[in-house]
């Protein structure tokens, strides 16, 4: 929904699908990650504190969150005048840059391949220890805030709100069933 107030600057047209795409690709990998985990029967605990810290699959995430990748694919995609690609590595990019300040110990390599370097954040976007609760709280205001303006901007948005809003409750109901 942020993705889609910064950067489809004319409603409706065919960008908005690649913003939303560019906005999801980063993520994929983790969600990959654990649908493949649960097939094959890893508990929750197991998932998260072993196997997401696999090097095989930390590169994997790491090279779908590399910000310099990410920036080098955007400037190509500009140069080369492709709207669409452009606006889905834009998006990707906007994801990327979001997450970095919103983790703690479980943060991006952000500029992998060329530094193992991590941003340990005093803010997680999850941990309540690490002001998790006042993180979501933001990220909700964020896009219910973000989905109203797009709902309101244009009704061509009206579909991608409604059901970006009908995930986004989906993946906090399952929130709260496997963490609380």
């Amino acid at each position: 929904m942020v993705n889609l107030v910064l950067l489809a600057r004319a409603p409706g047209h065919r960008k908005t699908g690649a913003i939303v795409l560019g906005a999801l690709v980063p993520d994929l990998v983790i969600i990959l990650f654990y649908a493949w985990h649960l097939l094959r029967g890893t508990s929750e605990r197991q998932i998260w504190a072993i196997e997401y810290y696999r090097p095989w699959w930390q590169n994997w995430i790491d090279t779908f969150n590399s910000i310099p990748l990410i920036a080098l694919a955007t400037l190509l995609c500009w140069q080369a005048r492709r709207p669409l690609l452009l606006a889905f590595c834009a998006s990707m990019l906007l994801h990327a840059l979001g997450d970095l300040p919103l983790h703690h110990d479980d943060g991006h390599r952000h500029f992998f391949p060329f530094s193992e370097w991590r941003f340990e954040s005093p803010v997680s976007y999850w941990d309540p220890a690490h002001h998790g609760l006042e993180a979501s709280i933001v990220e909700m205001i964020a896009v219910v805030t973000a989905g109203a303006w797009l709902y309101r901007h244009d009704p061509v948005f009206r579909p991608w709100v409604l059901a970006g809003l009908a995930v986004y409750a989906g993946y906090w109901c399952y929130v709260a069933l496997v963490w609380l």
